[in-house]
């Protein structure tokens, strides 16, 4: 059963992606600086130092390299506070995800007859308990339907004081946001691996029949089925899967924001649909399938993350995957905003400051949103 841990106005504490112990990681080479003009890179307006690209523009952007928190990201006086529900879902009570972990201290190994592949002989099953955050903002009124968004890597409380500011000046509307734990580990063998780097509708699924049902019961909201009044969001691995779970369920999810996404070849066990993980997406899947209804805002850093275990695959540079992915989205015509960010790393928490109320903005456009000036 899931256990109620405790109701709290919200704080802001910036959350960003859980991440093993340092003990049980190889140590990974500094990444190289890239330079966002490099040939064969998308073309992007560069912005003044500081500044945050318009919400309502199509596009490549290259900001920093200062990252200034934006003022929706500090809690501001007279501002409607939402509630923040907590609770935690265990491993032993859910269909979907059994739970898997990799032994302490061990990792994959390139598979020598190719390289795209990971050999991983020391995940086993093994119990997770995940924490949940549910965030209800104070307009909402209870039993009534709205749209919502679901986080990876959570609980995410920047994103909820970011809500409090954006719904209180009618920018976005007023919306659930459920922040979800992610099942512990990470990388191939990880239940949090299995769970994001999965190419595949299940993520989605799981979210749909054990997550969404509990938050409206436990808490007296209505969700909407409408996917253009759902969104999905996440750094790194949550990333890629908040794009994977409205591209295989594109009559769920409309609208996607990642950080950092991890459009490279990280999924195991191996699908031989997919047989180059969330690469897939700008190497084949993109290009070769009509347009979907996705909404979708996205950035990398100048210094994310480039060949990060020991497969040799040229599949694993994360700024090469995010501007492929700008590349074939505009070559498709979808609507989305990529922002090449100077100064920063992997999943930066000073870029996620600066553009997290932005980033927002603009994954609503085009949603109604009460009290909004035209």
């Amino acid at each position: 059963m899931f256990r109620l841990l405790s109701v709290a106005f919200l704080i802001s504490v910036p959350i960003m992606a859980q991440a093993p112990p340092a003990d049980a990681r190889p140590k990974r080479p500094t990444p190289p600086t890239r330079d966002p003009h490099t040939p064969g890179y998308v073309t992007a307006k560069e912005l003044p130092d500081g500044t945050n690209a318009p919400p309502t523009a199509d596009g490549n952007f290259i900001l920093g390299p200062t990252h200034n928190p934006a003022p929706e990201m500090a809690v501001q006086e007279g501002v409607p506070q939402g509630t923040v529900y907590n609770f935690t879902m265990e491993s032993t009570d859910s269909k979907i995800y059994p739970g898997i972990a990799r032994e302490p201290g061990t990792f994959g190994k390139a598979d020598p007859s190719d390289p795209a592949k990971m050999i991983v002989t020391t995940s086993h099953p093994a119990p997770y308990t995940r924490k949940v955050a549910v965030y209800v903002p104070k307009q909402y009124v209870p039993g009534t339907v709205a749209p919502f968004i679901v986080g990876a890597d959570g609980p995410d409380r920047a994103l909820f004081t970011a809500l409090d500011n954006l719904i209180a000046q009618h920018r976005v509307p007023v919306m659930i946001a459920i922040s979800l734990g992610n099942g512990s580990g990470d990388a191939q063998g990880s239940q949090r691996g299995l769970e994001y780097d999965t190419m595949s509708g299940l993520y989605a699924e799981w979210v749909e029949k054990e997550v969404l049902p509990l938050v409206e019961k436990q808490y007296n909201v209505k969700l909407t089925k409408d996917p253009d009044g759902r969104a999905t969001m996440g750094g790194s691995s949550g990333g890629s899967c908040a794009l994977i779970m409205a591209w295989y369920h594109p009559e769920l999810y409309h609208r996607v924001l990642t950080y950092s996404g991890t459009y490279v070849n990280q999924q195991w066990p191996p699908n031989p649909q997919t047989p180059h993980g969330a690469w897939e997406f700008h190497e084949r899947l993109i290009p070769s399938s009509p347009v979907k209804p996705i909404r979708l805002w996205m950035e990398v850093g100048d210094r994310d993350n480039l060949n990060s275990n020991v497969m040799t695959d040229n599949m694993h540079d994360w700024v090469v995957a995010n501007e492929n992915m700008a590349k074939v989205l505009a070559a498709k015509g979808y609507h989305y905003q990529f922002v090449f960010a100077r100064n920063a790393g992997h999943t930066d928490r000073t870029v996620k400051q600066q553009t997290l109320p932005e980033a927002l903005e603009y994954v609503w456009q085009g949603y109604p949103i009460a009290g909004a000036k035209n």
